[in-house]
């Protein structure tokens, strides 16, 4: 049943952001996917999560969409997403909830807030970010570069990254302490109070270790994701129009583009999907250490 409701859920989301031009057909079926396997084995603490990052991020894509237009040339894809972009996004996240039901473990609830909070803080920093007056900067060389430019960040970028890792990070410590309780606890500190039991203090003793671990994983999954982009993400260049861009192997005049640099396998939606792995990772990590060494982080 509750694997119907994930689907039903998910396909009514997916074919909503379709009509609205967020997905591509291919992504509704990536959305339905990822979202089935979430909402269906890992219920609403974990899939409101998805539900957060899906709807803000297509909010923001659509956002001063005629200013962003220019910038097309340069992203391997449009705001439209298509099955690999959303697999790229959510497939981490997928990948924990399963590795979760087969092997239940409180660190996977961290490692998933990681997971989302990162690919949100990223998806904010980039519609946002292409939008600051300021020269974005190359994270290792701090060289001014044009707007749009993979591996560039912007104060406005990172502060927007902020902003998006905190927000999924609060509505998970938010979900974990107010719609699943039991569960929740029982995932993330080995313990399952009754409802009745479940005090304020508890509630603000959970918020904030989970809501600054979330944001510090989000936050440095994303700047990862710029540290990829700026160094081996493949890279190429249209003679055409005499740019840079992810594009291959057709620019968005028509033109053939010309491998630049990088290596050839990874695109954005790779680098999408690692910077996710490495944001959960960072948040279990940090789970793992507060959780046993710390006598105020609670259990």
């Amino acid at each position: 049943m509750q694997l119907l409701l994930g689907f039903l859920l998910s396909a009514l989301i997916g074919l909503g952001a379709y009509w609205r031009g967020s997905l591509s057909k291919s992504g509704v079926a990536g959305a339905i996917l990822t979202g089935t396997i979430i909402f269906g084995l890992g219920g609403w603490a974990w899939g409101i999560l998805l539900i957060v990052f899906f709807v803000s991020s297509s909010v923001l894509s659509h956002y001063k969409e005629s200013l962003k237009e220019s910038l097309a040339e340069k992203f391997s894809k449009g705001h439209r997403r298509d099955l690999a972009q959303t697999l790229a996004n959510g497939g981490a996240g997928a990948l924990i909830v399963v590795a979760n039901a087969i092997w239940p473990h409180p660190a996977w609830w961290a490692a998933f807030v990681g997971a989302l909070a990162t690919v949100n803080a990223d998806t904010w920093a980039t519609e946002l970010g292409v939008l600051s007056k300021a020269k974005p900067r190359l994270i290792l060389t701090g060289q001014e570069v044009e707007v749009g430019t993979s591996g560039a960040i912007t104060f406005a970028g990172t502060l927007a990254a902020l902003t998006g890792a905190a927000l999924i990070s609060a509505v998970s410590a938010f979900a974990a302490g107010q719609w699943d309780v039991a569960r929740a606890y029982d995932l993330m500190w080995r313990s399952a109070p009754p409802i009745t039991d479940f005090a304020l203090p508890d509630f603000w003793t959970l918020f904030f270790p989970v809501l600054w671990t979330g944001v510090l994983a989000g936050l440095l999954g994303s700047l990862f994701d710029s540290f990829l982009g700026g160094t081996v993400q493949a890279m190429y260049f249209c003679d055409h129009c005499d740019k840079e861009t992810e594009r291959h192997p057709t620019h968005t005049c028509g033109h053939p583009t010309d491998y630049l640099w990088g290596w050839r396998w990874l695109d954005n939606d790779w680098v999408n999907f690692l910077s996710s792995v490495s944001g959960s990772a960072i948040a279990a990590g940090l789970w793992w250490w507060m959780s046993s060494g710390q006598s105020w982080w609670p259990r």
